[in-house]
């Protein structure tokens, strides 16, 4: 009698780990979402969570390309910091390690002068 131990992923070690918004994280993030889209400002957003990289992409419309993204790479920790908001032509607008005071550049928008 032969004994065969199968092993149902058998590269399972491979299988590459994904960077992720945590739940503080996301809680400030969508703060600023949500009193954006009760200003009419936006009205879509999407997460991706990729291999080095957490995405947080922010749309005026649901058809369009993103206009800001929240990016969050921890491989920049040590250096610039690992939170960046990026705008729709690529320029980064805010880079940090406290991921609060990058969103200021999104809720410098809210600020309106009313006549």
């Amino acid at each position: 009698m032969t004994v065969q131990y199968l092993t149902p992923f058998p590269n399972s070690r491979h299988v590459p780990e994904c960077v992720a918004f945590d739940r503080r994280e996301l809680m400030a993030i969508l703060n600023v979402y949500g009193r954006m889209v009760d200003a009419g400002e936006w009205r879509d957003y999407g997460m991706s969570f990729l291999q080095d990289t957490a995405v947080f992409s922010i749309f005026r419309r649901t058809a369009e390309h993103p206009i800001y993204r929240v990016e969050k790479r921890p491989r920049l920790r040590e250096r610039q910091g690992m939170y960046s908001v990026v705008a729709m032509d690529g320029r980064v607008l805010k880079r940090g390690h406290d991921l609060k005071s990058v969103l200021r550049v999104l809720e410098r928008q809210l600020i309106r002068v009313v006549e």
